[in-house]
């Protein structure tokens, strides 16, 4: 990374470009650490989805996050780090499993739960001894993690960023999203960087590791982008299902990650019946969405409007979160989800889309 902030970014964007302009450019991004360093709030661009980001080592930032998600105080935040930033300097011990997965992973959509450092207020934990750690590979995230390390007197800037959301919602992939969530915070409450389109479209894999002085192996608390499959080909050992002692993570509430519009799963055999009149609910009256992996019939129920997602785990998790913001303003009374199939590359899609569900019953 170059020494000044400054360097290596790309062209300012305009006044009133919509998603598609240009990423931030070398003064806003310096403007953000700024910002940040003096406690105020940045949301910014990763891989994954947008983060609303304080300094992670300052409360007062870590609660304006929390205040302006409507976040639970227990519920923890994940520390972005530089890929030139030593994570040594937030987590109390880095056992070896770590080092290789950030090898492996890093800069990327994984996240570490490992041993918080005592320096460390545990603010950003809500309240646990553990903290999560990433890396993004965003090119914006990681400028904006840079320049704000140079303005700490340590060197070590870390970001606390939740998705920039409020709580429970589906989680933004564009800086317009991010607009959309929080109209009550005008540019001197939140600064918001743009960077186009989040690439992989769901939050990041957690993984957790804090526990293993304790005897307990890697546990896969999120599903994600990194599949339990390629951590275990790094580690040799296939990471086990959450526990009652697992530490609380973000996104592992039961209902999360979900649309204003109610959310329904079916299976592709449940969607064929309800074509030909038998099964799911008519839709007459209603405009329902239907989300299927293959493509649309031929003939439907009168109000069904069909959308066809690539059944790609991939491409299905970098369009999913933006579609569901689509149909929320479309003004649909109803969606219906095809479930995916299942398998280590589905994981993470169908953890999210069973948790929009769940917010419905």
């Amino acid at each position: 990374m170059p020494a000044d902030p400054r360097a290596d970014a790309g062209a300012a964007a305009p006044p009133g470009a919509d998603a598609e302009r240009a990423e931030a450019g070398p003064d806003q991004i310096l403007e953000a650490a700024q910002r940040l360093a003096q406690g105020r709030l940045v949301a910014f661009p990763t891989e994954t989805v947008y983060g609303l980001g304080g300094d992670a080592e300052n409360p007062e930032a870590v609660a304006r996050i929390y205040a302006a998600k409507r976040r639970p105080a227990d519920h923890p935040v994940i520390v972005h780090l530089a890929p030139d930033t030593d994570p040594g300097y937030w987590a109390a011990s880095i056992p070896s499993q770590a080092r290789l997965l950030m090898a492996a992973f890093w800069p990327g959509p994984l996240t570490l739960i490992l041993p918080r450092a005592a320096r460390i207020p545990d603010a950003v934990s809500g309240g646990q001894d553990s903290i999560g750690l990433r890396c993004p590979s965003h090119p914006v995230a990681q400028r904006l993690l840079h320049a704000f390390s140079v303005l700490k007197p340590h060197g070590r800037g870390g970001v606390a960023a939740p998705s920039a959301n409020q709580f429970g919602q589906v989680s933004p992939t564009r800086a317009e999203h991010v607009r959309a969530e929080f109209p009550h915070l005008d540019g001197q409450a939140l600064m918001i960087l743009e960077g186009g389109a989040s690439e992989v479209g769901i939050e990041s894999t957690i993984l957790d590791l804090s526990r293993l002085d304790r005897g307990v192996g890697p546990v896969l608390l999120r599903p994600g982008h990194v599949t339990a499959t390629q951590i275990a080909e790094v580690l040799g050992v296939a990471p086990a299902l959450p526990d009652a002692a697992a530490p609380r993570v973000s996104g592992s509430l039961k209902a999360h990650y979900a649309p204003r519009t109610p959310v329904s799963l079916v299976t592709a055999d449940a969607l064929a019946g309800w074509v030909r009149g038998a099964g799911l609910p008519a839709a007459a009256g209603r405009r329902v969405a239907v989300v299927v992996l293959d493509a649309a019939p031929g003939t439907a129920p009168a109000g069904a409007e069909w959308i066809v997602l690539p059944a790609d785990p991939a491409a299905y998790a970098r369009r999913l979160y933006a579609l569901l913001r689509e149909l929320d303003e479309a003004g649909y009374d109803r969606i219906l989800l095809q479930r995916p199939p299942a398998g280590p590359a589905w994981q993470g899609v169908n953890d999210r889309i069973t948790r929009a569900a769940a917010a419905f019953g």
